[in-house]
């Protein structure tokens, strides 16, 4: 689907108009959103709009790394938006030009949705006039961005609840449910840490240099990606620390397990002597032939055992 929308230069919002119509002069500026486009829409972006084919290559064949290109009177911009439950990146590619802008993705974006419908709302703001398709794309994007958010915060949420029941779930169960916390700490990792380095080159770009105020805003963008990436370094850090924690705390118990089966095979050891030697039978023995031999053998070896186990306690074996 392809739908238009242009702001004219009495602030008024016009939608759904004939791309024929799009060049029209009453038009401040306008927007062309390729939403799930068919490959016969897509063929418009060269046909019709006479992108860079090097640029179309890259909506075209996703999944580009965010970055920035200029072609001539237009900056190409390659986004990420997240999914929330798979942590998934769906590219948008935006072609900011001095009076259009045109999105482009494959899914259908409720980030895009909530900046088109902000626009329609704002329309009569004398700033998002007159910055025009700067100021949409700052919405789309800054639309993005704040949807990282939740994510990182549901991931903090998990990280606190597996810090308080340390003590209540096998070290297996919780190590698995660490290592799946780092493995989507990477993943959101991987979205935003580009995102950010995208942002920076933005903000210190010659083209919006001398543009104080969308510089502004997209400085603001940057601050929220940094405290992105700050909250994703100190997650992964917590993951690390109750990972070794988990370590610890099973290799200490394993410990404890060795040293109780060693005490106990230590005890046994003379007893397991002793009834080897009096149970090879030779006729030559003479104390099998003692009356009291057999309860003579088994005080020996209580009282070895009573006091193996004793001098293991005063070394502080049992504590």
């Amino acid at each position: 689907m392809i739908r238009t929308l242009g702001i004219t230069h009495e602030h008024e919002i016009e939608e759904d108009i004939p791309l024929e119509q799009l060049d029209n002069p009453k038009y401040a500026w306008v927007w062309t959103d390729f939403n799930e486009p068919t490959p016969e829409e897509s063929t418009l972006l060269d046909s019709f709009f006479h992108f860079h084919p090097l640029a179309i290559e890259d909506c075209l064949h996703v999944l580009q790394r965010p970055k920035m290109d200029y072609y001539e009177d237009l900056e190409f911009l390659v986004v990420h938006a997240l999914d929330a439950d798979t942590l998934d990146t769906t590219e948008l590619d935006l072609f900011i030009g001095r009076r259009s802008l045109v999105t482009y993705h494959h899914k259908d974006l409720q980030e895009v949705n909530g900046a088109w419908t902000k626009v329609k709302q704002r329309a009569h703001n004398r700033k998002i006039w007159a910055r025009g398709p700067m100021a949409a794309a700052y919405l789309v994007i800054d639309e993005l961005v704040d949807l990282y958010f939740p994510c990182v915060f549901a991931i903090e949420d998990e990280l606190d609840e597996l810090e308080s029941k340390g003590g209540r779930e096998s070290v297996e169960d919780l190590m698995n449910q660490v290592f799946d916390l780092r493995g989507r700490l990477l993943k959101l990792r991987r979205t935003i840490v580009p995102m950010r380095d995208l942002m920076y080159r933005m903000v210190n770009s010659e083209h919006i240099q001398g543009e104080r105020e969308p510089k502004a805003y997209f400085t603001d963008i940057y601050d929220h990606l940094l405290k992105l990436t700050d909250m994703l370094e100190a997650d992964r850090e917590m993951t690390a620390d109750l990972r070794d924690s988990y370590i610890s705390l099973n290799s200490n118990r394993m410990n404890s397990i060795m040293k109780t089966l060693t005490v106990i095979t230590t005890v046994f050891m003379p007893l397991t002597l002793i009834v080897g030697i009096y149970g090879m039978n030779f006729i030559n023995m003479p104390e099998l032939n003692t009356k009291y031999g057999y309860f003579v053998v088994l005080g020996l070896m209580l009282a070895l055992s009573i006091g193996m186990i004793l001098w293991f306690q005063k070394r502080g074996w049992f504590k």
